[in-house]
């Protein structure tokens, strides 16, 4: 196609593999995403489908988001300040954050099941101007606001009773001229947790949604506008902002969305409802509804195609799943520094236990401890190179000088290449810990346990569950060895309970008498996970 030189526009040229992708100089991602539909004549297509919740058009879209984006503006939110968002899947997440990008302010999308603690780090960190969130999150966000020593200049809910985005949005303008920015200029955050210290801030430019659209969702799954897209991962995951939102936005499809927990049940649920073509689920999930299929049967037939990423699918899990459904489940691996996924099986090509070949448009390679590249075949640390690659992590100069290595990055994670190309994960280069799907620190699970007045010391490892997941298991050196017991894990728990993440509770006690160490006195955690 030839080259577009209008402001706000992007140039595929599908002639080449990958697609070569060429911007304008002045470039708003809202307008290709928002505003490109009406002129394409989608107005009255649907958008969006919310289980419950009614649906949206593209041409209601795109209202409401210059709405959105002119109420932000007129609370005297700025360009290039950040708003968070810590708001479920809903119509109202793609009003808030299109419509702060097309103002120039920069949405930061935030994981939803985290608590107030983990808020008021992040409100803090980010010197966020604004916190928008839903009503199901206002207490943890609340108290955040009154934890944190930066107090944003405004903090509103979505939608209900008293002050409300949504009530500034009636009164504002339903035009928005988009903020004159650059296909390389900062656009989003995301938050990725570090092995150390708090969550980073990883800054995205306005380009790299783009890139993953067109290089993933067209390339691998060739997506159109007549594929409906359901998503089980939420729209704060780098991995759901783009199953959910960016895929379908980018060729004009149709996205459905569940804004409770992804259960079995409710998943089958939506699937009969609302037929969609493609379902991003995780291995977790996959093993769950394999499970609830042991005394049912769902209607799947409208599913063409299923990916699966967040965590390692067990090869097991994936020929089960397509022994039982005939539906093709595409593993894969993505970063929040990367936005998606850069390794992936692909239709007619998948190797059960693989993380697939590299996507076109993105390069991989293994390398040893010096950075050379090893052999076909032997293990090292994987690193990939890509145009969706990450500007910086916020105030944090020392991480891209650790992970970038001339346009390179290193993911944290052991691999191994096989002569067909194929990569394969043998686990993490850190004792980080990924359940369901999202990374969490064993120092922070730690760290709590030591909070007990029982516990002296306490590691924290993965362990695979029967299905072949990570969950957290935990190594407890008491004070006293004789209150260990059925008594204490339950209250252990319940501990935890009091300021972790779900996700982040351990699902296995074990009372030790030491904890493996260097003479320095780092615990030797994989000592404890070869038990």
């Amino acid at each position: 196609m030839p080259e577009n030189t209008a402001d706000h526009t992007v140039s595929v040229d599908t002639s080449t593999t990958p697609a070569g992708i060429t911007f304008s100089e002045n470039f708003n991602v809202a307008v290709p995403f928002i505003d490109r539909h009406l002129a394409e004549g989608r107005g009255d297509k649907i958008a969006i489908r919310v289980h419950g919740g009614g649906e949206v058009t593209y041409a209601t879209l795109a209202e409401h988001v210059n709405r959105a984006g002119n109420a932000l503006t007129d609370l005297g939110v700025q360009k290039g300040e950040r708003l968070l968002m810590m708001v479920k899947d809903s119509a109202e997440f793609f009003y808030v954050f299109w419509g702060a990008i097309k103002a120039g302010i920069l949405p930061v999308p935030i994981n939803t099941l985290l608590v107030a603690k983990d808020y008021a780090y992040m409100i803090e960190n980010s010197e966020a101007t604004g916190v928008i969130y839903s009503a199901e999150f206002a207490e943890e966000v609340k108290t955040a606001l009154e934890k944190s020593p930066h107090q944003p200049k405004i903090a509103l809910l979505t939608e209900g009773d008293g002050e409300t985005l949504a009530k500034h949005m009636v009164s504002a303008s339903p035009d928005l001229a988009p903020s004159p920015t650059g296909a390389e200029d900062d656009c989003f955050w995301l938050y990725s947790s570090g092995t150390t210290g708090g969550p980073k801030g990883v800054v995205h430019a306005h380009k790299d949604m783009v890139v993953t659209s067109q290089h993933y969702a067209v390339g691998i799954l060739g997506i159109t506008e007549d594929d409906i897209c359901f998503s089980a991962a939420k729209l704060f995951f780098a991995y759901g902002l783009g199953n959910g939102m960016t895929f379908p936005l980018w060729v004009g499809a149709e996205a459905v969305f569940y804004p409770g927990p992804p259960t079995p049940d409710a998943v089958h649920e939506v699937i009969k409802t609302f037929k969609p073509t493609i379902f991003y689920g995780v291995p977790t999930l996959y093993a769950a509804q394999l499970k609830a299929m042991e005394n049912s049967e769902p209607d799947l037939s409208s599913v063409r195609v299923c990916t699966s990423a967040g965590e390692a699918l067990p090869p097991d899990l994936l020929t089960r799943w397509m022994d039982k459904t005939g539906i093709p489940l595409l593993d894969g691996i993505g970063t929040t520094e990367i936005l998606h996924i850069f390794l992936s099986n692909q239709i007619g090509n998948i190797k059960p236990g693989a993380s697939g070949l590299a996507v076109p448009g993105y390069e991989g390679k293994i390398v040893d401890d010096e950075g050379q590249e090893v052999p076909t075949g032997e293990t090292g640390a994987l690193m990939i190179k890509g145009n969706s690659l990450l500007k910086e992590y916020w105030r944090n100069p020392e991480k891209p000088a650790d992970a970038l290595r001339d346009g390179w990055m290193y993911t944290g994670d052991t691999y191994y290449v096989d002569d067909d190309g194929f990569f394969f994960c043998c686990g993490r280069s850190d004792d980080m810990l990924k359940v369901g799907g999202i990374w969490c620190s064993p120092v922070e699970i730690e760290g709590k346990l030591v909070e007990h007045p029982k516990v002296l010391e306490a590691a924290i490892v993965g362990r695979e569950d029967d299905q072949k997941l990570v969950k957290p298991e935990a190594f407890i050196v008491l004070n006293d060895a004789s209150d260990a017991g059925d008594e204490l894990e339950a209250e252990l728990l319940e501990h935890c309970k009091s300021s972790l993440a779900r996700y982040k509770y351990p699902r296995w006690f074990n009372f030790v008498e030491d904890l493996p160490k260097t003479a320095t006195g780092k615990i030797q955690r994989f000592k404890l996970r070869s038990n």
